[in-house]
């Protein structure tokens, strides 16, 4: 079925896995939505895949003939490899100029398995708040232990704790933590992991898709920023329990393995991040206290022996993707 006719019908959510050069993960995830497609009427699931190159379309689609998926999945080949936010806004671009434009959208990683009754508890939850623009899913390991996926946004104040890692600092500045204690409640948050998050059409019509700027990392946290701006707030509920193999798509985020050298998009992300919400001056603030703050914690960590767990070059490669050395460039 065609992605023009697949929209046709009456949608109430359209559910949008951006897959690049993982289709296995992206048939298990697709696998895991059958019964929650089956409960949740009006669910359509596109997965848009970003010019992968390695026969992904073939297999995915494949796999939607063989286990008859093809009443309510989709897949969309891209002509390019534009990023997480290019992708998604392809799919979701769809959505939005069909007859029938649906109520949600749900951005989910291809890395994550959804819990039976996941989507209910977003859709439940988003009905009874029509106010709230974004509400993000309880991220789990595969044996049930929560990850964070709450968030705070980021300022000097978290760049200062995110470079210097000290404790009695980290107590005193607990209010602007990127990464709070993650929490068993559903409750109102700056910021949630792209990785399940369900968002409301109106958050689109009004702040318009996500920012292809980003290549990938920190379009969300920027999306949720522009939402909020909005009057749009954003929320994480815990109901909602979608289990997330973290890193297995970029293999950046994995804490499974030892740590990757950072990828300069994640630089260049961080960088637009501050430069467009905050400014020139700010973003260059930024920069300075984290380095100062990080050169600290290197002094630290080899006086008082502690082991090594940060990216290689990490320092090396900030500063020259700093704005100190890159001016405004985003």
């Amino acid at each position: 079925m065609s992605d023009a006719i697949l929209l046709e019908n009456l949608t109430r959510l359209i559910v949008v896995i951006l897959n690049y050069r993982t289709p296995s993960l992206t048939i298990e995830c697709l696998r895991s939505l059958v019964s929650e497609v089956r409960s949740q009427k009006g669910t359509r699931v596109i997965v848009a895949d970003n010019a992968s190159g390695d026969g992904s379309v073939e297999q995915i689609q494949a796999a939607i003939d063989t286990e008859g998926w093809g009443e309510w999945a989709s897949v969309l080949p891209l002509d390019r490899n534009g990023g997480y936010a290019f992708g998604n806004n392809a799919a979701i671009r769809l959505g939005l100029q069909s007859t029938h434009p649906p109520s949600y959208f749900m951005l989910l990683n291809p890395d994550t398995i959804v819990r039976p009754g996941a989507l209910k508890a977003l859709l439940d939850f988003m009905d009874e708040h029509p106010d709230v623009g974004i509400a993000g899913s309880r991220l789990e390991d595969p044996d049930g232990t929560p990850q964070c996926s709450a968030f705070r946004f980021h300022t000097i104040f978290s760049e200062l704790d995110s470079g210097l890692r000290l404790g009695v600092v980290s107590k005193l500045l607990s209010k602007w933590v990127v990464a709070p204690p993650v929490r068993e409640d559903t409750y109102q948050t700056d910021w949630v992991c792209g990785a399940a998050m369900i968002i409301r059409r109106q958050v689109f019509e009004s702040v318009g898709l996500l920012d292809e700027k980003y290549f990938l990392y920190f379009e969300e946290v920027d999306f949720c920023l522009q939402a909020k701006k909005a009057g749009f707030p954003c929320w994480h509920v815990s109901a909602a329990r979608v289990m997330h193999l973290a890193g297995q798509s970029t293999g950046v985020t994995d804490t499974k393995r030892p740590p990757k050298r950072l990828p300069k998009y994640w630089f260049d992300s961080r960088r637009r991040y501050f430069l467009k919400n905050h400014g020139l001056l700010y973003a260059a603030a930024a920069d300075a206290i984290w380095l100062f703050a990080f050169i600290l914690w290197r002094w630290r960590r080899v006086i008082q022996r502690k082991p090594d767990k940060d990216p290689p070059q990490m320092m090396i490669d900030f500063l020259l993707n700093s704005v100190f050395l890159k001016g405004s460039h985003v």
